[in-house]
């Protein structure tokens, strides 16, 4: 079963003239447990619209959404906001902290309105980042690796199925970016579903598999070339080549599961500053309610 998963889906914008603009074109998308997706493309390409999708701040206009297994399409406002909080979490290309607020308070605020109290856990997390001295220090205390850690802590305090990070290494130096997707391959290895959308080659070295978006077009967008985008043959049926023994007709099987669908123009990478990475605010990845322009990433 995959963590995530978008089947024949499709994004339209009102346009200026009278054809809708087309975002993500019949998009087959999905991400095993464990995996670590980097989604590629230019400026303009769809790769925000993509990231709203899947987190759930922006339907599909047609086409299936599935989270482990369960539609999630059509859900109310209320039921997509739940569904954000228990299962994904979010990183930024710039951190988006809330300046007077300590690591500590940071990590916390997607429990902000729980019952309970997540410093212990907060805690932990930053501990476990190795910011277990740095717990009381303000952003303004730290460096950028040292943010961006505590966003990756913040993203994890719910314990989600899937991360989505927006150019998580665009503001870091090459060695610190190292170490950011040292701390997602051991965010991967718990059995998280990664998905970064970035500009970084170097995110492609540590990536599982990279994606390909291209105006509205994916390319490798299901594991394995599955077209079984449900997941029900997630597992060892990617190569299912008909049984042919004996019937001397050793046609090709199709491989090619026809994930090279279409994808569209994107409404833009650049983050809006919302500190509660599971907010329900709609512009994390950019405003989906806004008409994307062409020249916007």
């Amino acid at each position: 079963m995959y963590s995530v998963a978008l089947e024949g889906v499709t994004k339209r914008y009102p346009g200026g003239g009278a054809e809708p603009v087309i975002a993500l074109d019949a998009v087959d998308f999905a991400v095993e447990p464990g995996e670590f997706v980097a989604v590629v493309g230019p400026s303009g390409s769809g790769k925000s619209t993509l990231l709203n999708v899947l987190g759930l701040l922006d339907d599909p206009t047609d086409g299936r959404r599935l989270l482990s297994g369960t539609d999630v399409t059509d859900l109310s406002v209320e039921e997509r906001t739940t569904a954000r909080k228990e299962s994904i979490g979010f990183v930024f290309q710039d951190f988006h902290l809330l300046p007077t607020l300590t690591a500590v308070e940071n990590v916390s605020l997607p429990t902000a309105f729980d019952p309970g109290d997540a410093s212990d856990r907060a805690a932990a997390l930053l501990d476990r980042f190795g910011l277990g001295d740095r717990l009381d220090h303000e952003p303004n205390e730290l460096s950028g690796g040292q943010k961006q850690r505590v966003a990756i802590a913040r993203s994890l305090i719910n314990d989600p199925d899937v991360l989505l990070a927006d150019e998580p290494t665009g503001n870091l130096d090459t060695d610190t970016g190292e170490s950011i997707l040292a701390e997602f391959e051991r965010v991967r290895s718990e059995g998280v579903a990664v998905i970064a959308v970035t500009h970084d080659a170097l995110v492609e070295q540590y990536a599982d598999r990279v994606v390909e978006l291209t105006d509205g077009v994916v390319v490798g967008g299901i594991p394995g070339g599955d077209d079984d985008v449900d997941g029900e043959n997630a597992a060892g049926n990617g190569n299912d080549a008909p049984d042919n023994t004996g019937s001397g007709d050793d046609t090709p099987d199709n491989a090619d599961s026809g994930d090279d669908t279409p994808d569209n123009a994107d409404s833009g990478d650049d983050t809006t500053d919302n500190a509660d990475s599971n907010g329900d605010a709609p512009g994390l990845f950019g405003d989906p309610s806004s008409t994307p322009r062409g020249d916007a990433e």
